[in-house]
């Protein structure tokens, strides 16, 4: 499993997913930069903040 915190790149905002798939994030994460932050044209580099910032959940043992 894997997660995104929309926080750790617009300070504030408290969105987050999960999922199994990179690419699911990533579709999930662009859909709620558009929605919610006004992001209308997604540039290569707010992609690569966006997957740079993907981390895999730490389970407690």
């Amino acid at each position: 499993m894997k997660e995104f915190h929309c926080g750790s790149l617009v300070p504030g905002c408290e969105w987050h997913t999960r999922h199994e798939e990179e690419a699911e994030i990533m579709r999930r994460a662009v859909q709620h930069m558009r929605e919610t932050h006004g992001e209308t044209v997604m540039r290569e580099s707010m992609i690569d903040a966006i997957r740079s910032r993907i981390e895999k959940v730490r389970h407690a043992a």
